[in-house]
């Protein structure tokens, strides 16, 4: 089988993309995304740098009313103060780049001026500036949000009408019909794999049909900073994914197509895998946004109410700190609590 390594593209992607927006930021950027290289991935230094770029804009337009961020110096950032940092977080609530007009939630803020400080505190330390201004700005506060997931209650079991509406293509449309008889198999692995593992969409569509291991239900994923894991399936999801594979074409072996799955081009895309969610969710629940991301949370939601282990969900899920894992679930675990006190009894 030929080696087909989606994450290793997506990198040289990265550092592809990294290296245009470094050419249009200020020189001294450089040095900062070169010492940050070891211990930051691909893809988080190219959040960094649309980070930096929408602020050397903003400084530009804004601060020093100059046509070119480019222009910027070292000792221009001197006269930078927290004051133009917090406009800036402000700024963000609506702005214009590239003459497009964008915005920022909470988190894009918080996200911004994450990148903002680790940029200043990296030149602090390496003596280019000689105070770390974007420290004494405190973080936008981060409102609580409702975590939308599918109900797999008796009453409601969506997650049983998702996989129903999957197979029978009920509620679409006549064109959506046709795609349908296609890649219902195919569409149908997909969802079951999300809400049967609660994986990430980048790491469903980074595998390869060699990671899938039917002798004991496991498969390996590459998380978030390249770390891989084992992680395990029912035999729901291994029916899902056997009855995919056994319809490929001989064109689509493995030997010809690496990718667990596939597009119109090969592997799948990220773009494609949302918009199947999207197109099934939407029949069964119209009201909820459904995402990739909220069937993970949905397999969270479902893995907690039945081993009532957070840290086995944390595991499950890839998370590295458990308190992310606690900050989600929070709510069901008062539920848990109220269960569990009706459970005594006392006469």
């Amino acid at each position: 089988m030929k080696k087909d390594n989606y994450f290793e593209k997506r990198a040289l992607s990265c550092e592809d993309k990294i290296e245009k927006i470094l050419s249009e930021l200020p020189r001294f950027c450089e040095t900062f995304f070169v010492g940050i290289s070891n211990v930051t991935s691909p893809l988080t230094r190219l959040n960094y740098a649309y980070d930096l770029r929408v602020f050397f804009d903003f400084l530009a337009k804004k601060v020093f009313r100059i046509d070119n961020f480019s222009d910027i110096t070292l000792d221009m950032l001197e006269d930078v103060d927290s004051s133009d940092i917090e406009l800036f977080l402000s700024y963000l609530s609506r702005y214009k780049y590239n003459g497009k007009i964008c915005s920022c939630t909470e988190c894009g803020k918080a996200r911004k001026l994450a990148t903002v400080r680790s940029f200043y505190k990296y030149l602090f330390n390496k003596n280019k500036i000689s105070t770390n201004v974007a420290a004494k700005v405190s973080m936008p506060k981060l409102h609580d949000k409702e975590i939308i997931r599918l109900d797999a209650t008796e009453s409601n079991n969506e997650v049983a009408k998702l996989i129903d509406t999957v197979e029978t293509g009920y509620g679409l449309t006549k064109k959506q019909l046709d795609f349908h008889k296609k890649n219902k198999i195919r569409d149908s692995a997909i969802i079951t794999l999300f809400l049967g593992t609660g994986i990430r969409i980048s790491e469903l569509v980074g595998l390869n049909v060699d990671d899938i291991n039917f002798t004991d239900n496991s498969f390996v994923v590459t998380r978030k900073g390249g770390n891989r894991a084992i992680l395990y399936f029912n035999d729901e999801v291994r029916y899902a994914l056997q009855s995919y594979l056994e319809e490929r074409t001989p064109e689509e072996s493995p030997e010809k197509q690496p990718a667990l799955f596939l597009g119109t081009k090969g592997r799948i895309s990220v773009r494609t895998v949302q918009e199947i969610v999207k197109k099934y969710a939407r029949i069964v629940s119209p009201l909820k946004k459904i995402t990739p991301h909220k069937l993970r949370s949905t397999f969270g939601t479902n893995l907690y109410r039945t081993t009532k282990d957070i840290y086995i969900v944390a595991d499950c899920l890839g998370h590295n700190d458990v308190n992310t894992t606690k900050k989600h679930y929070a709510a069901i675990t008062e539920d848990i609590r109220k269960n569990a006190a009706s459970t005594i009894k006392l006469k």
